[in-house]
């Protein structure tokens, strides 16, 4: 894809993270599946033919694992919110004592049960945002666009996010040839057989990238006084703990008034590590992506949905007492600002089909 015609890596990753801000706010599943859809249709209006692009899939599926193993979880071990509606019983295992409050089986109720749904659609929701960043942004341009004391870590990072893309590729092309050629594509059996090529392909990759990585000079790093290191490190890591802790008193509900100004003191402070620790940093960028109107906006349909989710009503539908969830109307329309990139967003570019000859 031209430069002209992508979005800033940045402003993908943004957006998906506050999707998934406003998924941590509620246990309602309507609206989670809002923002599933949502996050769904922008993949489909705006994602490229490249690699990463088809991972969508694996995290949506990789999703649908955690709510059934979530819900597993809690008709065999239990669940902590209790039920009078009794579904059916299991054999209870009996357990000593160091393992009160666990048990093995037992009354299974429609109270836990639902509450595990929702609490195993909430962590699926979040990994559907995570894969629709992963499917919408550049891992390269999302590299080149880090400050220089992330560089390292940063690298680590993109190799991390794009072994799921390759490995679905892989699998995908694997199973096509096997499908061409007559044999079966699925089974224990075809597992086997295409697991092995797969495994093999990942190995030649990685050694393939660790030449590469040594070749351009990875790990080498600018001289620096030991004084400026050590304040690096104070004013790095300082500050995330910093963010850390605003954010958790921006998310709980006692901590409010005090988690804003330690988040804004921790950001400052961690700007500052990653600017002086930039200079360790022997890099240059060559023709750097751009930050424009449309990544700002972009950037700001995410953060808006999850402000406007923050203080808003019907985001936790009762369990006890057994309750039909309702779709608030606040929330709802705010999870629908997500939509903003679908259509503000380049257009990725399509292949168009060979004009006939001219007579």
């Amino acid at each position: 894809m031209a430069r002209g015609t992508c979005l800033h890596a940045g402003a993908w990753w943004l957006w998906a993270l506050g999707l998934a801000a406003a998924a941590s706010r509620t246990t309602n599943p309507l609206l989670l599946l809002l923002l599933i859809a949502v996050a769904g249709y922008v993949v489909a209006a705006r994602r490229t033919e490249a690699p990463w692009a088809r991972s969508y899939g694996a995290f949506l599926k990789f999703g649908l694992v955690v709510l059934g193993i979530r819900l597993v979880f809690a008709v065999f071990l239990g669940s902590p919110i209790p039920g009078t509606t009794v579904l059916f019983t299991l054999p209870e295992a009996p357990l000593p004592d160091w393992a009160r409050g666990v048990r093995l089986g037992g009354r299974v109720t429609a109270e836990g049960v639902l509450f595990a749904a929702y609490d195993g659609l909430k962590m699926a929701t979040l990994l559907v945002c995570v894969g629709s960043a992963n499917a919408l942004a550049n891992p390269a341009r999302l590299l080149k666009s880090l400050p220089g004391a992330l560089y390292e870590a940063g690298v680590a990072v993109v190799v991390a996010m794009t072994f799921a893309p390759h490995l679905v590729s892989d699998v995908q092309r694997l199973r096509s040839a096997r499908r061409l050629r007559g044999r079966e594509d699925r089974g224990p059996r075809a597992l086997l057989h295409i697991g092995l090529p797969v495994l093999e392909g990942a190995l030649e990759r990685s050694v393939a990238l660790a030449a590469a990585m040594d070749t351009r000079g990875y790990g080498r790093s600018a001289d620096v006084p030991r004084a400026v290191r050590r304040t690096t490190a104070v004013l790095t890591l300082g500050g995330l703990a910093g963010v850390c802790l605003g954010s958790y008193g921006l998310l709980s509900d006692d901590g409010g008034l005090l988690g804003l100004p330690v988040l804004l003191v921790g950001l400052a402070a961690a700007v500052a590590g990653l600017v002086l620790g930039g200079r360790r940093a022997a890099r240059t960028r060559y023709r750097p992506d751009r930050w424009g109107p449309r990544e700002w906006l972009v950037t700001a349909s995410g953060v808006a949905v999850a402000a406007l989710m923050f203080h808003a009503d019907g985001l936790h539908p009762s369990t006890v007492p057994l309750a039909a969830p309702a779709l608030p109307l606040l929330p709802a329309a705010s999870v629908l600002i997500g939509l903003l990139p679908a259509f503000i967003a380049p257009a990725p570019p399509r292949d168009h089909p060979p004009e006939e000859p001219k007579k």
